[in-house]
């Protein structure tokens, strides 16, 4: 293999488009060398307005393709597992946007054909992780400056009432839990280092799109807790706050970190507040600059698979908390 992980693009869906396409052709080590779709006309205008030098008119074309080395897969959640499965089958490495699955089960069929492909890479996409104002949050966190670690507290929302958005499809893994509650939820299992040991969950149900438009959760962690309110009908914001006995870590924009101006944070010790910048970059690019440097030194992806599956079997219990009205043990 080259300096260069070649990559194609499984399908022309916006966040692939309009974010993850353009900020890893930044990459030193990756290029985008085809995009997919159903559709030949839509594939190949979308590779010229991106630049990509080979477009495909199914998904098994591109899967065909022995000059690509990795797939990114943004299709809709009900088809994250399926043609993960099917990419690993036909030799390619696998960066799979969040959630992996609609269920653990669901998640755990990509975990084990991965495991029966050990010569290749699979991740979860997600990308906040990697930006420097998280590793700063877990360095900080790890380092006892915020004394010990005693909750974290999370909002995160936007407004959407389009029918036609995947995200208000049932059937399709759509609603604000799979959609951005599993951003809370994977950050507090990051920041505590642990799996929660039960969590409590208040869903509201959108009457006519039957998805959870509103999630309001407690997860109880060995060591403390972390709260959080998740919506798809709710003013768009979004922000972290993490306690300790001695500190307190808060990220202005924590997930849709901006690629334009730096990122602020501020850590509040007994000394007084820190404003905190972070330079301008996008964690699109670095995701995929860790993801295709895995693959070319063959090295542990940042982020491994029992994460995924960890996420998903947080978001089922907070589902049967809600609908049992009780705290639900992990």
């Amino acid at each position: 293999m080259s300096d260069k992980v070649r990559w194609g693009i499984l399908s022309t869906a916006k966040i692939g488009t309009k974010q993850v396409i353009p900020a890893m052709q930044k990459a030193a080590n990756c290029e985008i060398a085809a995009i997919c779709s159903r559709s030949l006309e839509n594939a190949q205008s979308t590779a010229d307005e991106l630049g990509v030098d080979k477009a495909y008119g199914s998904y098994d074309e591109l899967l065909a393709d022995s000059e690509i080395d990795a797939i990114y897969n943004p299709l809709p959640n009900h088809m994250h597992v399926d043609w993960s499965i099917a990419a690993l089958k036909a030799g390619k490495h696998v960066l799979c946007e969040k959630p992996l699955g609609l269920t653990a089960a669901d998640a755990q069929r990509l975990v084990d054909a991965a495991a029966s492909h050990p010569e290749l890479k699979v991740m979860e996409a997600f990308m906040y992780r990697h930006h420097p104002q998280w590793q700063k949050a877990k360095e900080v966190v790890d380092s006892g400056a915020l004394g010990q670690l005693r909750t974290i507290d999370c909002t995160f929302s936007y407004f959407n009432l389009d029918g036609g958005n995947i995200r208000n499809q049932k059937e399709l893994g759509g609603g604000s839990l799979m959609d951005i509650g599993c951003y809370p939820i994977s950050l507090s299992r990051f920041i505590f280092g642990t799996e929660p040991n039960r969590v409590l969950g208040s869903i509201d149900i959108d009457p006519d799109f039957q998805i959870d438009r509103l999630a309001s959760v407690v997860m109880d962690f060995p060591a403390g807790t972390s709260t959080f309110t998740c919506s798809t009908q709710m003013v768009p914001y979004q922000r972290v706050n993490i306690f300790g006995t001695e500190g307190r870590f808060e990220i202005e924009i924590p997930f849709n970190a901006p690629i334009d101006r730096p990122c602020k944070a501020w850590l509040q010790t007994a000394t007084g507040t820190e404003t905190l910048e972070f330079p301008v970059c996008s964690q699109y690019t670095i995701q995929g600059e860790l993801f295709a440097n895995a693959i070319l030194k063959n090295t542990p992806v940042p982020t491994p698979l029992s994460d995924a599956i960890g996420n998903m079997k947080t978001i089922e219990a907070i589902f049967t908390s809600a609908e049992q009205n009780a705290w639900v043990s992990l």
